[in-house]
């Protein structure tokens, strides 16, 4: 048994105003959440950061921080990219903060991390295309823009509803394993695959982006699991391995 919660990763991207990060560290605290990944912020640690932050000063004190979302992420299973609004322009599987935190509990196995893109450029096409589905905040389609510290807050919200309160601590599903593959395996697999793809002349430099955007897109809509990520490396290099024979 764990508690979900506090095993729950909340990244803040490029944050540029440090005051956003410590008003992020303290709704995640009074929600029972404390595992923060901060990628390139702009200023921290900083007095701001520390005055915003409250009573959640040691959040800030033990919050990890990387150079880039793919550092954030690689031990994590499921990645949520979260958005001011739904849109039809994401081609992967997209939930509203309360559907998504619903997602959480059912799979309570997974390695879960949500992020939130900087306040001035949001998430970068690179970034949502390394996660696997996207989170939005239903609000005013006039006006949907929400600062991120509270699109944090209300996210962090609608997890301690789904999963904490009186049922804070809850039981593995699947034995404790995950189902889906890690993103550290998934970058090893979509490296591999680049690599013979660029071997067997298929993608061309021209091409180059666009193709392995597609494809990185089009497999992490399947939701892959270790074993599928397994398979489809064994195929790859068995027609390898034919095709130079």
């Amino acid at each position: 048994m764990k508690n979900k919660l506090s095993e729950i990763r909340i990244v803040l991207l490029n944050t540029y105003h440090p005051g956003n990060i410590g008003a992020a560290a303290r709704a995640m605290k009074t929600m029972g959440m404390n595992e923060l990944f901060l990628v390139n912020p702009c200023a921290f640690p900083n007095d701001d950061a520390t005055s915003r932050a409250a009573g959640a000063v040691e959040l800030l004190e033990q919050a990890t921080i990387v150079g880039s979302l793919e550092n954030a992420i690689a031990d994590c299973t499921q990645v949520f990219a979260t958005s001011a609004r739904q849109t039809h322009t994401f081609s992967r599987p997209q939930k509203s903060a309360e559907q998504a935190a619903q997602w959480i509990k059912k799979n309570n196995a997974e390695k879960v991390a949500i992020v939130f893109g900087g306040e001035r450029d949001g998430m970068s096409a690179h970034e949502l295309s390394l996660c696997q589905q996207i989170l939005f905040v239903p609000g005013n389609p006039d006006y949907s823009i929400l600062n991120v510290a509270a699109a944090v807050q209300i996210v962090c919200y609608e997890l301690f509803k789904a999963v904490g309160q009186k049922n804070t601590v809850i039981v593995d599903s699947n034995q404790g394993m995950s189902v889906f593959a890690t993103q550290q395996a998934l970058n090893y697999f979509y490296s591999y695959l680049e690599s013979e793809l660029k071997n067997r002349h298929y993608i061309r430099e021209e091409q180059n982006t666009d193709t392995l955007k597609k494809l990185r897109t089009f497999i992490n809509r399947a939701q892959p699991s270790a074993k599928d990520i397994g398979l489809l490396q064994g195929m790859i290099k068995a027609l390898s391995r034919g095709s130079s024979d």
